[in-house]
């Protein structure tokens, strides 16, 4: 269960009530004005996250390597595209739980994440051995 669901709209109404009981209409005001300005926050974030992926190719990240090292558990997509600054290439079926995305990068390496309600859960990096192979010398 998603608690922030809950919590959030919980929390505003109990920011409200308390500014009300302490300083009355104008506390009212104060409060709604500082819930709509972190609303718009929010909003403009993740817009601007947006706007940034819409100017790159939908799966491609500057390094899957990279990317695989920033990943952690628990955020969420739009943290996740804000890394990579492009729109994953969806793996799996849509609207279907959980969903799988895909950044790949120049050398063809890519990293594979699983999000579950919009959550990552796992993710996994696949380097092809070509990539490998090169950063080893011949024996002489």
């Amino acid at each position: 269960m998603n608690f922030q669901r809950i919590v959030l709209p919980i929390l505003g109404v109990v920011v409200v009530a308390v500014a009300w009981r302490a300083y009355g209409w104008p506390g009212v005001a104060l409060a709604g004005g500082g819930i709509v300005m972190w609303m718009l926050l929010h909003f403009t974030r993740m817009m601007k996250v947006l706007q940034r992926a819409s100017a790159r190719p939908v799966g491609f990240c500057d390094s899957a390597v990279m990317l695989n090292a920033k990943l952690r558990p628990g955020v969420n997509l739009l943290h996740v595209m804000a890394m990579t600054r492009a729109l994953g290439e969806q793996v799996s079926p849509k609207e279907q739980q959980p969903e799988l995305y895909r950044w790949t990068d120049g050398s063809g390496s890519h990293v594979t994440c699983e999000f579950l309600h919009g959550k990552l859960v796992k993710w996994v990096l696949f380097r092809p051995q070509a990539a490998a192979d090169e950063g080893q010398t011949p024996a002489a």
